[in-house]
């Protein structure tokens, strides 16, 4: 296959060292095409900076847009050592902090979405407009069945079979897997290619530690979920409170047939967040950002025409 990164961005590949929510340096992959200013493109639970190939030559034209891979993820460093509940979100705001001397604008689909409305909140002074697709900001559980599954397995027997290449044994069923459950969140499930395929497959089958984080995450995230539920201390329920902090310009995109959370989620939001408005993008699933990028490349550029005057 052709790198992907080589053929996206002018510089290929590029590496920030950073360090992470528990005191490490750890590197972390990006790409950076356009100029103007900054834009950043979060990825969701499970993805990496291939989510937007279908985003960054449109909003390039415009911006510097800014695409890296979570700790974890993609080809970004998966350590170790187990994560604190809010690691993406100390990351996140140090991967701003070390590319931008400005603010920047943000775009966060799914997970990625949560994490920034939460670095709105508390990092107000990194983001000067934020655009949120399908967030998880009321979940009432695991919306996916292999999410589930993963859930329930020890993580330990995880990086095992992470660390003896059990997922590049058994590649073309992890291929495979990846591939239905991409599918299953689009509202064209034929928009997902063979290509599509092996790149959304491929930190899982060659970077040891990808399946581990990737599971570690959704176990945060189901305990985050049950301890909203028992009204304990989690980080849901805070980023729920503190919406009305969020001050600068917020557009919410929502899936119409959004399988895992409805649209109305996002009329909830909008109307919990001061400044924000909802645009409900039709005929699209929960991955929007592949699934219907015309419809929301010319969401977010009509957005920020707008707000950037």
């Amino acid at each position: 296959m052709q790198d992907w990164w080589k053929t996206t961005f002018p510089k290929g590949r590029q590496i920030l060292r950073i360090t992470d929510a528990n005191g490490y340096p750890v590197s972390i992959a990006y790409g950076e095409k356009g100029t103007g200013k900054p834009l950043f493109l979060i990825h969701g639970i499970g993805g990496w900076s291939y989510n937007w190939r279908y985003n960054i030559e449109t909003l390039a034209k415009y911006f510097r847009v800014i695409c890296f891979d979570a700790k974890g993820y993609g080809f970004s460093d998966k350590p170790l050592y187990r994560e604190r509940n809010d690691h993406q979100i100390i990351e996140f705001k140090r991967i701003i902090s070390a590319l931008c001397d400005r603010s920047a604008i943000v775009l966060g689909e799914s997970l990625g979405g949560l994490i920034s409305l939460a670095v709105a909140q508390e990092y107000p002074e990194l983001i000067s407009d934020l655009i949120v697709v399908n967030v998880p900001i009321f979940p009432e559980g695991l919306p996916h069945w292999g999410m589930s599954l993963l859930s329930q397995i020890p993580l330990e027997l995880l990086q095992a079979a992470d660390l003896g290449r059990i997922p590049s044994v058994f590649a073309p069923l992890v291929k495979e897997i990846l591939a239905i459950e991409r599918r299953s969140v689009l509202f064209d499930p034929t928009k997902f290619t063979e290509k599509d395929a092996d790149w959304m497959s491929y930190p899982y089958i060659h970077f040891p530690g990808t399946l581990t984080k990737a599971a570690e995450d959704i176990q945060i995230a189901v305990k985050e979920i049950q301890r909203n539920q028992n009204n304990q201390p989690n980080l849901i329920s805070k980023i729920q409170k503190n919406l009305a902090v969020i001050k600068c310009p917020t557009l919410i995109l929502w899936g119409q047939q959004d399988s895992w959370f409805s649209y109305k989620h996002g009329e909830k939001l909008a109307k919990l967040l001061p400044n924000s408005q909802l645009k409900i993008i039709p005929n699209c699933d929960h991955d929007a950002s592949s699934g219907s990028p015309e419809a929301v490349n010319a969401a977010v550029l009509e957005f920020l025409k707008t707000v950037e005057k």
